[in-house]
C-alpha cells in the first residue's frame, strides 16, 4: 500500500537547484498544484524528451498557478550535464535527491546495469501534482522507464479540476 494516498500531506523534502538554490516543497507550493516531475537521470533519453517538452509548456503550467519543478537522484554534475546538453535552463531543475527521500514518495529504485551510463542507484520516473495544503492530488508512479503522462491530457484534466472544483480520487486506497 502506498504511503502517500490523496488527501494525505506529501512530506517535505528539500533538494538543491541546479542555479545554485534550492527548492523545498513547503516554500515554493503554486497557488493551484506543484508538479513534481521525478525523472531518471541525464542517462535517460526518455527524460530528455520529457523535460524538453515540459520546459515548453511552462508557460502553461504558469497560467494555471502551478509551480514545476524536475527531480532526480542525479550529482550536480550530471544535473549540470542535463542542462547543458538537453536545453532545459529554463526548467527549475533539482537534483540529490537521496534515496531515502525518494522512498518517502513511494518512487521505485533502480540499481544501474553493468555497462551502462546509469548510475549506481536512481528513482525510476513519476508525477505527482500537490496541492497548496500539501495534500497529494495526483501521482503517476512507474517502475519502468517508458509511457509517460502526456502533459497535454494533464493539462486538460488539471482545466477540468479547477474549473469543477474536481476532488483527489483514489482516497479509500
Amino acid at each position: 500500500m502506498p504511503n502517500i494516498l490523496p488527501t494525505r500531506t506529501v512530506p517535505d523534502f528539500t533538494v538543491p537547484l541546479i542555479d545554485g538554490g534550492q527548492f523545498q516543497l513547503s516554500q515554493r507550493l503554486g497557488d493551484n498544484f506543484t508538479l513534481l516531475l521525478f525523472y531518471r537521470g541525464v542517462h535517460c533519453p526518455i527524460c530528455k524528451m520529457q523535460l524538453r517538452e515540459l520546459q515548453r509548456k511552462l508557460d502553461d503550467f504558469d497560467k494555471r498557478g502551478i509551480t514545476v519543478v524536475a527531480i532526480s537522484m542525479d550529482s550536480k554534475e550530471r544535473a549540470q550535464k542535463s542542462v547543458d546538453e538537453w536545453g532545459i535552463d529554463n526548467l527549475l531543475l533539482g537534483y540529490g535527491l537521496s534515496e531515502d527521500q525518494a522512498r518517502d514518495f513511494d518512487l521505485y529504485i533502480s540499481s544501474g546495469r553493468p555497462d551502462s551510463a546509469e548510475p549506481e542507484i536512481f528513482s525510476e520516473p513519476a508525477l505527482l501534482l500537490v496541492k497548496p495544503d500539501q495534500t497529494l492530488y495526483f501521482a503517476s508512479i512507474q517502475s519502468m522507464p517508458f509511457t509517460r503522462p502526456p502533459l497535454d491530457q494533464l493539462l486538460q484534466g488539471i482545466d477540468f479540476a479547477l474549473e469543477n472544483d474536481y476532488p483527489a480520487r483514489g482516497e479509500l486506497a
